[in-house]
């Protein structure tokens, strides 16, 4: 039986993904400080006898090392996420990243298990190549502009990880997320589909940041997780990076039009520029489209779920 330990698993994505490795036969372990993670995430797992919740952080390194002693995979998905996090605490997003993978890949190298990083499609900063492949240049904004900061560590994560790969043999694999959506992701830290909906239920104005222009593609949380598991049973992807997201373009204003529509909503929409939702001088990339061929091409994998479903079942949660 294979035993999977995920860092930052009461998040989002992390529940989902131990849904899913429970459901392949998997022990699964997960740590999380619930700083950013959620508890109503995995409580319907804690009733199975092959899940174990630890209640801390990763830099906590005596845990990490018993954790990691104790699995064959680890999935490393903990980390300081959204923008709001970004612009508001900029040095706990900095130390987090980059201190907390420096932990769980010097652990990794200890016991020599495979590691699976998270990472984001914000490491193409703002590119303008889109759709964006694995090897593409990186454009990041100045220093002075901390909203970069998130894509820059989450950059040095990588470049860590690839270290440890060819320096000492360490198995790692990088998939590249771009924005994933789906029932019980939180609207707390500025996830746009989440706060349109509960805008929209409420009647509530709903807030499109920026012009509206930009544009995004949003994949579901089950296409993500399913391509997260392709990729760690399959050993030719170590070593490598992937990206992991929808082709399905939408600008951000025709999605809250779409969220409106779908959820039958009297709310208005009201656009709201970057200096006042944010800070000023704040920066964003205008397209954020990935090329998926590579992760097609080894393990056959491609998104199965519309934007409109998407919706459908963020709604549905919601409601």
């Amino acid at each position: 039986m294979t035993r999977a330990l995920i860092t930052g698993g009461a998040g989002f994505i992390g529940g989902h993904l131990s849904e899913a490795l429970l459901g392949k036969g998997y022990e699964v372990t997960i740590i999380d400080d619930l700083s950013t993670g959620r508890f109503e995430n995995v409580e319907r797992l804690t009733d199975n006898p092959r899940f174990r919740f630890t209640i801390e952080t990763i830099a906590n390194t005596a845990v990490m090392d018993r954790l990691v002693s104790e699995c064959d995979i680890i999935f490393h998905l903990a980390a300081a996420v959204g923008v709001d996090l970004i612009v508001s605490q900029p040095i706990r997003v900095i130390e987090t990243n980059i201190g907390g993978s420096e932990i769980v890949l010097q652990t990794a190298r200890r016991y020599r298990r495979k590691v699976m990083l998270a990472s984001t499609s914000e490491v193409y900063g703002k590119s303008n190549s889109a759709p964006f492949t694995e090897n593409d240049d990186s454009v990041l904004g100045p220093t002075v502009k901390n909203r970069w900061s998130y894509a820059a560590t989450k950059a040095v994560d990588e470049f860590l990880a690839l270290a440890y790969h060819k320096e000492v043999g360490l198995p790692v694999v990088i998939f590249r997320l771009f924005n994933t959506v789906g029932p019980r992701q939180s609207g707390r830290y500025g996830m746009v589909i989440p706060r349109f909906v509960q805008a929209a239920l409420k009647g509530e104005p709903i807030r499109v940041f920026g012009d509206g222009k930009q544009t995004r593609c949003f994949g579901n949380v089950s296409d993500s997780v399913r391509a997260i598991v392709g990729l760690s049973e399959c050993n030719d992807a170590i070593g490598q990076v992937f990206n992991v997201g929808t082709q399905e373009e939408v600008t951000i204003l025709e999605l809250a039009e779409r969220v409106k529509a779908r959820t039958g909503s009297s709310s208005t929409i009201e656009i709201i520029p970057y200096s006042e939702a944010y800070e000023e001088g704040f920066e964003d990339m205008r397209r954020r489209i990935p090329n998926t061929s590579k992760i097609r091409q080894l393990i056959g994998w491609q998104p199965e779920k519309t934007l409109d479903q998407t919706l459908d079942e963020v709604i549905a949660y919601f409601r």
